[in-house]
């Protein structure tokens, strides 16, 4: 069987956003280790998986893979690439699970996972350190008798075809400068959901002209067309009065921006997509639009989310909040947040901001970069994290390059980097997704096999070595102390300054309250990121912390909402 050429651009595809789904900077990546960690990762899971399921439904590991390709949905072509792997690796892994082989041992033999020079074996699942070897030169041994066709492992570079060149190219670029991939007229907005569209800023109204986009002062009231993408346009017939003017003039809109990482982008993987017993068609419906915004679901995100919450809370994002109090706010949301972003890399994307000083409203933005500054995968942790000195002149950078762009009137607030010593607190003992069904695999085993793979994407906090948490919390608090500093004694013309912390534990008090666990407050998979109960907790602390102390940066309530409504409905909703 030929590798279709639609195959091969959904593989390239995947390649790509595999670049951006660890939550470590790019800048921190070990090379080719990094690479080779991310392809026995992909590996260990895929198997694990494949397993489960054979044991899950009582069925042969053929079926198993038939089962989980039958899952996938047709689009991005993603049945089609799971049935060429099973047509391609099948028949070994087949193979080595009739010699009772855990898929670590699969993936090592199958050479999906590699062993450096000075780098160890790395093992997800319970194995005798002196059967390890014995194992291994077993499966090897299967493999030598097979008869399977010679295929590629890690390391093939499909963006070297001629022929997918351009469109790795502007991927590439997309990912990397964080703008929209469709945007025909370059003004930062699309009218395309992922590839860093609207789930990430608000939709673009007219993508033919440049001029039209949320967040812009209406151009002559917007008698003609929507200019600003809030769904206000035209004139009142019976007065006269054009309803941009008569809706928000004097009503105080503003924008609310993010300068995020993954945490603030709602990096998050389904638990179901690895759970054997949870497992359907309905379980991936989702997969085409989590892949192709890299994993993140800002749409559901606590600062620019705009879609209903998926937990059932009440609480709302802070753009629905700012859109409730004031609708001609509609549809100005922008995250500008990235998988592994800190306060050293941010410099690399923030030009993707959309903002003009002169014909936009001003703008609230949170500065959230809560994690990378503190959390890398390097062994040696410590030496890696941002220094206080280093935290104020990036940030310094950052807020001189805010106050060139941002209209006058806007706010800035700085969110400090929360204690992650909870993670370890409130997950090592339990099971992983992975290791529920057999209760093999702990999250401690799980961070442990990240280290080893060089992917951990916090060695400072998901490591059992408590002195080290401790070191990074310590670290933390110093860089929290540092924007608190900037926030108080600093002063910009354009934009006035604040700090909130990002006490966590406050946010799993108020949990506990309501009956829950610290641990459903932290994403299953990969046992670091907050997830969306967490994230939208945050976002109402900080939303009455606001309210409280700094009203003014919220604007007005607009008296004319429900007239709005009245008028032009859900204006285009989102």
């Amino acid at each position: 069987m030929k590798f279709p050429w639609k195959v091969f651009k959904t593989t390239l595809l995947l390649l790509l956003l595999s670049h951006s789904l660890a939550s470590v900077p790019s800048e921190d990546q070990p090379g080719d280790s990094y690479s080779h960690g991310q392809s026995c990762l992909g590996c260990v899971v895929l198997v694990s998986v494949i397993e489960q399921l054979a044991e899950v439904h009582n069925s042969s590991v053929q079926v198993a893979m038939e089962r989980l390709c039958s899952y996938l949905p047709e689009k991005l072509f993603l049945k089609t690439a799971c049935y060429f792997l099973v047509q391609t690796f099948g028949s070994d892994i087949i193979k080595l699970f009739d010699e009772a082989m855990k898929a670590d041992v699969v993936c090592y033999a199958l050479e999906f996972c590699k062993r450096g020079a000075v780098q160890p074996q790395c093992h997800l699942y319970p194995l005798p350190q002196e059967a390890w070897e014995s194992a291994l030169e077993k499966a090897r041994q299967v493999l030598r008798r097979s008869s399977t066709m010679k295929y590629p492992r890690s390391g093939r570079n499909i963006c070297s075809l001629p022929f997918l060149t351009k469109i790795c190219q502007k991927i590439e670029l997309s990912i990397k400068k964080a703008v929209p991939f469709k945007d025909i007229d370059s003004d930062k907005h699309s009218v395309f959901p992922t590839l860093r569209g609207y789930h990430w800023r608000g939709r673009d109204c007219n993508d033919s002209d440049k001029t039209v986009y949320p967040g812009r002062r209406p151009d002559n009231w917007d008698i003609h067309q929507d200019s600003n993408c809030n769904g206000i346009w035209g004139i009142d017939p019976k007065d006269g009065i054009p309803y941009e003017k008569k809706f928000c003039e004097g009503s105080q809109p503003r924008g609310i921006i993010l300068l995020g990482d993954s945490a603030g982008a709602h990096f998050h993987i389904p638990p179901e997509w690895l759970t054997a017993s949870q497992m359907s068609v309905n379980s991936f419906l989702n997969l085409p639009s989590a892949l192709t915004d890299e994993l993140n679901w800002p749409q559901l995100s606590g600062v620019t989310g705009f879609l209903d919450s998926t937990s059932g809370i009440e609480e709302k994002s802070i753009y629905r909040r700012l859109r409730k109090r004031n609708h001609c706010n509609h549809r100005d949301y922008q995250s500008i947040s990235k998988n592994g972003a800190s306060s050293r890399n941010l410099k690399n994307f923030i030009e993707s901001l959309s903002r003009n000083q002169a014909s936009d409203h001003p703008a609230i933005v949170l500065y959230a970069m809560i994690g990378n500054d503190v959390c890398n995968s390097k062994a040696d942790t410590v030496p890696e994290m941002t220094t206080p000195e280093q935290m104020y002149a990036n940030v310094m950078q950052t807020l001189t390059h805010l106050n060139s762009h941002l209209p006058n009137g806007s706010h800035v607030i700085l969110y400090g980097l929360p204690d992650g010593t909870f993670l370890w607190d409130s997950l090592h003992n339990r099971y992983h997704p992975l290791g529920q069904l057999n209760k093999d695999v702990t999250y401690a085993q799980f961070f442990s096999f990240l280290r080893c793979l060089q992917l951990n994407p916090c060695n400072g906090w998901m490591s059992s070595n408590k002195t080290l948490r401790t070191l990074t919390s310590e670290r933390a608090e110093q860089l929290s102390n540092t924007l608190k500093k900037i926030a108080t004694t600093e002063t910009f013309a354009n934009f006035d300054l604040f700090y909130v912390d990002f006490a966590f534990h406050e946010i799993i008090e108020d949990w506990q309250k309501r009956g829950g666990q610290p641990w459903q407050l932290i994403e299953p998979v990969d046992g670091f990121h907050p997830n969306e109960v967490a994230s939208l907790l945050q976002a109402n602390r900080v939303w009455e912390k606001i309210q409280l102390q700094w009203p003014h940066v919220l604007g007005k309530e607009n008296p004319f909402n429900s007239q709005i409504e009245e008028v032009f409905g859900d204006q285009g909703g989102h």
